[in-house]
Formats: structure tokens, C-alpha cells, sequence
């Protein structure tokens, strides 16, 4: 991580705090948005299970191939997010259509078995996604970096060369 440069690790409090934006923008992968942030304002701890495809893609990797592709997504420069851990496994939130391009590029860099293949999670596939305030902060199903914005920063070209390193 580059010193001053934010951070899962500089900014601890992030992963706690999905701010109203953030939850605005997820509930937007749902059919039914208004419903799924009314619930959420009921339960704020309650996890939900939330569409791909189209307010995002998720890219699903082992927990510690993630911890090491995303300390390379933030040394490279803005970061990535959102990140959650669901089931050992991290969950990198990205634009959506990447999870249709990520395995034809990974292929096409000659990644092959050297890492992990990632699962990538695209239309017609659902995702659970941590609540929006953990009961337990260190649990085995959080955010390490909340959604606080209305896009995902996870570019395809920073994930095929961070997925590379």
C-alpha cells in the first residue's frame, strides 16, 4: 500500500459504514429497490441476496488470493470497492459486464493455474451480500470496503494485472 494512500488498512472505520448512497446503489441491483432498502431500515443487520448484471458484477476469489489482488488494486492507485467476505471468500464488486470479459482476458494473458480462477458472478447469477451493519464486525460474512458511492472501482484492466501479480 503507498504511504498516505487510502486504504481497507487506513480507514478501518469504512468497513462498517455503507453509507445511504452505498446502500441506495446496491439496492438498485435488486427488482425491487424501494423494498429492499425499506427492509434494510427494519434490519439493518439482515444480509440479502441481490442480482448481478446490472448496477454490478462481482468477482469471487479465495480470501487470501483477494487480500493480495486487492493490496495490489490500492497500491496501483484509487483502490477498489466495494470488497465483502462472505464464506471465505472475498467478493470484489466491479462494473458490470465484467464477469462475461474477465475470463476471456485472464485467458488471453496466459494466466493459467499459477492463481486461483476466479468465479465471476455476471447476469443471471445472485450474490449475499453482507449487511448493511454487522452484528459482528469481524464475522465471517462483512464489508472490508462498504459501498459508499453509486459505481464500483474495480476496472477490468487493474483486476487482470493485479490478478497477475
Amino acid at each position: 500500500m503507498v504511504a498516505g494512500a487510502p486504504g481497507p488498512a487506513a480507514e478501518p472505520h469504512r468497513a462498517a459504514c455503507v453509507t445511504p448512497e452505498g446502500a441506495a446503489w446496491l439496492a438498485s441491483a435488486s427488482p425491487y429497490p424501494h423494498s429492499t432498502l425499506t427492509l434494510w431500515q427494519e434490519r439493518p443487520a439482515a444480509p440479502a441476496v441481490l442480482p448481478c448484471g446490472t448496477a454490478f458484477d462481482v468477482v469471487n476469489v479465495p480470501v487470501v488470493f483477494g487480500r493480495r489482488m486487492l493490496g495490489r488494486l490500492w497500491e496501483d492507485g484509487p483502490g477498489s470497492g466495494p470488497v465483502a467476505v462472505h464464506r471465505g471468500r472475498m467478493l470484489l464488486f466491479a462494473a458490470p459486464g465484467t464477469a462475461q470479459r474477465l475470463p476471456s482476458l485472464l485467458h488471453w494473458e496466459e494466466w493459467g493455474g499459477a492463481v486461483p480462477t476466479p468465479l465471476c458472478h455476471g447476469r443471471g447469477d445472485a450474490v449475499t451480500v453482507p449487511a448493511l451493519t454487522p452484528a459482528d464486525p469481524a464475522g465471517p460474512s462483512r464489508w472490508l470496503v462498504a459501498p459508499d458511492a453509486r459505481e464500483p472501482q474495480a476496472p477490468l484492466a487493474q483486476l487482470v494485472r493485479a490478478a497477475d501479480s
